[in-house]
């Protein structure tokens, strides 16, 4: 289900109460953490838009004059302040412009406040006398939550999504009255919610963090104002098997001593499908073996690869057979494989 933009408050990690210095000094310690300048590779994307989600907050709550009007109107604050000079302008006697160029008229006695109570405040208003043409406003950004698998970073996916928005009550019109009285459909708001459900599109290569903007998904505007934007925050679920790195894709692969030793051609997994891969002679535990062009999608269009590092193991259980193997292998000289690591102890 969606919901409601993120707080800029929670964004910028500090309270309500915040003095202007306190956002000023959270502001500078995010833009520096999350500045996509720092980061590379598979960081960067993420990086930019928490940036961007960071100075957002940051233009509102930076300034005084907009933190008030969000601390009482919330992301709406813009629409309350559209309201604000278009209740000036129309007292003077002026026909204010929309952003969608549209112009309200008012009549003798005409109580604006109604109208910002019934679309902001939640309350229907009363009438008043006042005749309107056009008026609207936009609506509000959803945010939505995402899982989405490896292998669906691999090739995109899709996802149906139920939002919950405000409609038109019918049985009243949206007045919040009938015959006088309280709308018992709505309770009087001139609203009633909605469940909608929508289709949308997971392009492959995101990374966990993603902010994908769909436009016009969002809550609907007032009066035939546009759609608000839908914000899908992108969690990529962790994998048993498969680790991801940047767009590369690490497997740990075991193999046994003799198949270390000698040499071997294993099966081993990918994204897809299985495929057969050589393991040198004399290889050794954290071996990595690379291919090209198996990893996820990358931002250019390419693809990352895929790393196997060996992990010898040794059977579970051992024969009567293989017990004397190992001691005739045992028997053979060797060179310690723990010297280097003495060495380095004791100089270290």
């Amino acid at each position: 289900m969606a919901s409601v933009q993120r707080d800029y408050y929670e964004i910028l990690g500090v309270p309500r109460t915040a003095t202007q210095d306190e956002i000023k000094k959270a502001y500078r310690r995010l833009a520096r953490q999350y500045h996509p300048d720092l980061h590379t590779g598979a960081r960067k994307t993420p990086m930019e838009e928490k940036f961007k989600e960071v100075n957002e907050a940051h233009e509102v709550l930076g300034d005084p004059e907009p933190r008030k009007k969000y601390d009482q109107f919330g992301h709406q604050w813009r629409e309350a302040e559209a309201y604000q000079r278009a209740r000036q302008e129309a007292g003077a006697g002026a026909a204010p412009n929309w952003e969608t160029g549209a112009e309200f008229t008012a009549g003798e006695g005409a109580d604006f406040s109604d109208i910002f109570e019934r679309f902001f405040g939640g309350r229907a208003g009363t009438g008043g006398g006042a005749t309107f043409r056009g008026f609207t406003a936009p609506g509000a950004d959803l945010e939505a939550s995402v899982r989405v698998t490896l292998q669906e970073v691999l090739t995109g996916a899709t996802r149906r999504l139920e939002l919950l928005e405000p409609v038109q009550c019918t049985a009243c019109s949206g007045t919040g009255k009938q015959q006088g009285k309280v709308c018992t459909a709505c309770g009087g708001t001139g609203f009633r919610e909605e469940t909608r459900t929508i289709e949308v599109k997971i392009p492959a290569g995101v990374h966990d963090g993603t902010r994908l903007r769909v436009a016009g998904k969002g809550a609907p505007g007032i009066q035939g104002g546009r759609r608000g934007n839908l914000y899908l925050r992108i969690h990529v679920e962790p994998d048993r098997v498969f680790h991801r790195r940047g767009d590369d894709v690490h497997v740990t692969l075991p193999v046994w001593p003799w198949e270390a030793a000698l040499g071997a051609e294993v099966l081993a997994p990918t994204l897809t499908d299985p495929v057969r891969v050589k393991v040198p002679p004399r290889s050794r535990s954290g071996k990595e073996l690379r291919l090209k062009g198996k990893g996820l999608p990358t931002q250019s269009g390419g693809r990352g690869d895929l790393f196997y590092t060996l992990q010898v193991d040794l059977p579970p259980t051992v024969s009567e057979e293989e017990q004397k193997l190992y001691e005739q292998l045992a028997r053979l000289p060797h060179p310690d494989p723990r010297a280097d690591l003495l060495k380095e102890a004791r100089h270290g």
